[in-house]
C-alpha cells in the first residue's frame, strides 16, 4: 500500500461521522443512512485514482453521497412508476388509482387525460419519460435525439399542459 493510499484511506476514515451525519439529513432514517455511508466509502474507494490532491476532499466525498442518494432516489421513482398499457388508459382513469372517490373527479381526469393525448408524441414522449424520473441524456439515448431538442420539447410541453390545463389549477 502506497503512503498516498494510505493518506486517503485515513482521510476516509476521519470523515464517516461527518457522512453519517450528512446521510441522515438526506435519508432521515438511520438505516438507510448507514448503508447510504457504506455504498459511498466503497465508492470512494474503487475511485481513489480519480481523486486529485488539490481538490477539497470533504466536498468531493460528499458529492459522491449527493450524487449515490439522488440516483437511488430517481430508480425508486421509476420502478414505482405506474404505465399504464391498457385500452383508453384504465387505471389511469380508474378512481381507486388516482384515490378520487367522487364521480367528479374521474370525470376531470378523463378530460385531463384527452387533453394530455392531444398534444403530439413527439412532444409528449419526452415529457412522460422525464415525469417519469429519466434524466434529460438518457431520454436523448432512448429516443435518438440531439439533447438540446429533448430539453427544448420538455419545456414546451410543460408549458403547452399549463397552458391547456389552466382551468383546473384554480
Amino acid at each position: 500500500m502506497s503512503n498516498k493510499s494510505s493518506n486517503f484511506q485515513d482521510r476516509l476514515v476521519g470523515e464517516q461521522s461527518n457522512l453519517m451525519n450528512f446521510a441522515y439529513k438526506l435519508t432521515s432514517d438511520h438505516s438507510a443512512a448507514c448503508d447510504l455511508v457504506q455504498e459511498t466509502t466503497l465508492k470512494a474507494l474503487d475511485n481513489e485514482e480519480k481523486y486529485a490532491d488539490n481538490i477539497n476532499f470533504k466536498g468531493w466525498i460528499f458529492t459522491i453521497m449527493r450524487n449515490i442518494f439522488i440516483n437511488n432516489y430517481r430508480r425508486t421513482a421509476r420502478q414505482n412508476t405506474l404505465v399504464d398499457t391498457t385500452d383508453n388508459l384504465y387505471h389511469i382513469n380508474s378512481t381507486v388509482e388516482t384515490a378520487s372517490d367522487t364521480p367528479d373527479g374521474a370525470y376531470t381526469v378523463t378530460e385531463i387525460s384527452d387533453i394530455i393525448r392531444r398534444i403530439p408524441e413527439n412532444f409528449s414522449r419526452p415529457f412522460q419519460l422525464h415525469v417519469a424520473g429519466y434524466k434529460y441524456e438518457e431520454i436523448a439515448d432512448m429516443l435518438s435525439l440531439p439533447l438540446g431538442t429533448v430539453k427544448s420539447r420538455i419545456f414546451t410541453t410543460r408549458r403547452q399542459l399549463r397552458d391547456l390545463l389552466s382551468d383546473y389549477a384554480r
